[in-house]
This record gives structure tokens, sequence and C-alpha cells, in this order.
């Protein structure tokens, strides 16, 4: 039987009437015995949605292609021929990783006073304005120096960390405006997209980002821009077309009462550590993130070893085996938000730690075998997902509006410390300890944290 919504609002008063206790508004869907709509499909439907994931797509796929832009530069304009490249790229990350760092939590305190849409747009668009104006940069600061560095990658260095540090301002930002646009039981849909989305970005950015400049720069050349500056305008130009789509975002946004009142830093972050203290659904779902993500970063320095040992690869082929992980994690993302809604975020997160674990155990015996592996790194971002993707939404549909860029914040700044220690531990343990007892101790860590979470965090219908 469908109803109107005259007989909706009717049939509610009536409800009402009756003094029926925690009565709340009912739906067409209720009503007529119909299970509300989930997967993929609603989410979709969405175009609130469409919006912010359309901004996201030409975003996440600037960032990614920056640093392929940034090796580029560095390899045209001023690595020497007796040099190698590493310092020179190792410097650029450093730059990229210090806001991360620095700032990822005080920017969500910031996040929770500011205009969330206004966020998404400026730093959308700035970023794109400070790529656009570096062949500008470039041009005028050619055959000068700082010491012993060239004065233009000195400017590339100052603008790698102007660009890291407004994009510490947008991903909170991002996360509080998911829940803003779609009810809850939409979450987890939204964000297998979104980690679908981050994913094949990853793997756009390094497996085509140097072709897609090159091809960018020859188009520039044939209408007249100049062969330089394709790569800056693919580049600066998603983060534009990005800011741009975001204007068209609706949000239905609170206003605080205090939003005018001028951050207090300290204290802020104060009352979203307490938050997570006095949460621990939220905080468990935080620190397996924080797990997963230091798995994956530890696979990102033991893939160069596995490509090495691996006798039909060279070392520097070990972007193949990422792509495996990032393929892997496309998929898990996509059944997540299809099929994810008949288990608890938990439970999914129990299965996705178990798996994760096979995974690696199989991993450390059959690590010579090139599609063996090819398929464990596959069937391991597949449970990673499985993992990431129920945490995140834990964390967005438990976390009230007025802390989300706190509490986002807090998280980003947490995984990015994350991402950044197994770059140092992991090569040394892989040294001394070898690869295998490596990959079983990361396999360790993912069943413990799963079997540990999933016992201390009661699951509620999600």
């Amino acid at each position: 039987m469908q109803l109107s919504n005259s007989d909706l609002t009717k049939k509610t008063k009536e409800l009402k009437q009756q003094n029926l206790p925690n009565t709340k508004p009912i739906s067409a869907a209720s009503l007529s015995g119909k299970e509300p709509e989930r997967g993929l499909l609603p989410v979709l439907k969405n175009s609130q949605f469409l919006v912010l994931w359309s901004g996201q797509v030409f975003s996440q796929l600037a960032d990614k292609v920056y640093l392929v832009l940034m090796i580029a530069i560095i390899v045209n304009q001023f690595q020497g021929t007796d040099q190698t490249i590493s310092g020179w790229v190792s410097a650029i990350m450093i730059a990229f990783t210090i806001p991360a760092v620095l700032f990822g939590a005080a920017a969500g305190v910031y996040v929770d006073r500011w205009p969330k849409k206004a966020v998404l747009v400026v730093t959308n668009i700035v970023r794109g304005g400070l790529v656009l104006i570096l062949p500008i940069v470039l041009w005028l600061s050619h055959n000068f120096n700082l010491g012993n560095l060239p004065l233009g990658f000195c400017l590339m260095l100052l603008l790698t960390f102007l660009v890291s540090t407004l994009t510490q301002f947008f991903a909170p930002a991002e996360q509080a405006v998911i829940p803003l646009i779609l009810e809850k039981r939409h979450l987890l849909s939204a964000n297998s997209l979104y980690t679908t989305t981050m994913m094949g970005s990853v793997i756009i950015g390094f497996a085509v980002g140097d072709p897609l400049l090159e091809l960018a720069d020859r188009i520039a050349a044939q209408i007249g821009f100049g062969e330089a500056l394709g790569k800056e305008l693919v580049v600066g130009g998603s983060y534009v077309i990005a800011g741009l789509l975001l204007i068209l975002l609706k949000i239905g946004e609170q206003k605080n009462l205090n939003d005018n009142e001028q951050p207090h830093i300290l204290a802020d972050l104060e009352d979203g550590l307490n938050y997570l203290k006095g949460n621990h659904r939220v905080r468990n779902a935080i620190i397996q993130q924080i797990i997963l993500f230091s798995i994956f970063a530890a696979l990102a320095v033991l893939a160069v070893r596995l490509a090495e040992i691996i006798p039909s690869m060279e070392a520097e082929e070990f972007g193949l085996l990422l792509a495996a992980a990032g393929v892997g994690m496309g998929i898990g993302a996509g059944i997540v938000g299809q099929l994810g809604h008949w288990l608890s975020h938990f439970q999914l997160s129990l299965i996705g730690s178990i798996g994760m674990a096979v995974s690696l155990v199989g991993l450390s015996i059959f690590n010579q075998e090139f599609w063996v592996a090819m398929g464990l790194i596959s069937i391991l971002g597949i449970f990673g997902a499985v993992v990431g993707v129920p945490m995140q939404t834990t964390v967005q549909a438990e976390t009230p509006e007025e802390m989300r860029g706190k509490v986002f914040g807090l998280q980003n700044n947490a995984v990015n410390i994350a991402l950044s220690l197994p770059l140092a531990l992991v090569g040394v343990a892989e040294t001394f300890l070898g690869l295998s007892t490596v990959l079983l101790g990361l396999a360790g860590a993912a069943i413990t944290a799963g079997i540990f979470f999933s016992v201390f965090s009661t699951p509620t219908l999600e």
C-alpha cells in the first residue's frame, strides 16, 4: 500500500495523540511493510552525495598525480647527470608529510567552527591556484640559488608544504560532511564508494600518471599553451574543478553557538580526546584503522624486497604489487557497500582481520611466486577494505556533529603518524629478522586487533 504525504502526517498525529512512548515520525517504507533500501543504488540516487563524490574524484586524482608532477619537474629541471633522484624526491615527501603530522589534529578544531562547504571549496581552489602558478615561480627563480640548492626547488618545497597544509583542512571537512547529507543506514555504502575512488586514484596516479602528464604536455603544445604547462594544467585544473563542483553542494549544517568564538586549540583537542576516551566504539574503530594503515604502509616498504626476490620481477617494478593491493581494496569496498549491511561493523572487521592474517601468512610462505604473491596481495586488499570501510563508518555514524572535526582531525593525525613509522622501522626489521618473519608479525598484529576489538566493542544495530 502506497501512502501519500498527507496520510503519513495524519497517521503520525494519531500516534502522538495516543501518548505512545518514544513515538518517532514514520516513513512510507515502514508503514507499507517494505525494507528500507540499502546498498549502493540509493546512495547514487542522492544528488548531494554525487556532487561531493564528483569533487572527491577530481581532488583525489590531483593528490595522487601531484607527486608524479613533482618528480617530472625534478628530472627535467634540477637533477644533474651524476645525481640520483632519491634525495630530491625524499625532500618533497618530507615537505608533504610534515603538515600532516603538525597540523592534522589542529585543523579539525577549525573545521568544527567553520562552514564545511566553504572549507571544501576554498581548500581545493587555493591548492589548484598554487599548482597553476608553479611554472611562473620556476621561471622567475631560474638561475638563482639558495645556498647549495636551486631557489626554484626550494620554492617547490614551500608550495608542497602549503598544498599539504590545505589538505589537512580538506580531509576532516570532507569526512564530516558525509553524515550530514546521508542517512545513517547509507554511510557504509557511501564509505565503500569513497574507498573505491581513493584506491582507483592511487592506481591511476602511479600507474598512468606519467603518460597522462606527457599527453597533457603534447596537447598544451598543440593548442599554444607551451609544452611545459600541460602537467600543471592537469593537476591544478583538477583541484579547481573539484572546488567549483563543490560550490553546488547543499549541506544541512547546524549553526553552533560557539562558531564565532575563536578556537582554543589545546582545549578543543582535549575535548576530542575526552570524547574518544569515553566512547570506546569510536576509539576502537580509530585504533583499528591505525593498525590497518600501518600494515599497508609496511607492505609498501616490503613490496620492494618482494619484487627483488621474485625471479620474474625487478625491484623497481614493486608498483605492480601495490597496484594489486589497490585493486583488491576497490573490490572489497564494493562488496562491503553492497552486502555489508547484513553484519555489524565490528563483525565485518573481525572477518576482515582474519582474512588479512591468512593472506599475510600465505605471503610469508609463497613470496617467490609472482602470480601467487599478486593473488595474495589482492586478497589482502579485499579484506583490508572489509576492515577499513566499516570502521570509518562507525566513526562517522557515532560521532556527534559538533565533535566530528576534532575527532576526524585527531584520526587523520594518528593515521599519518602510523603511515610514517613503518617507513623507518620495517626496513630495519626485515634486514635483521627476514621478510617471512616480518610478514608473520604483521599477520599476528592483524588477527590480534580483530579479535580484541570485536570482543570489546559491543555490536549495535547498524
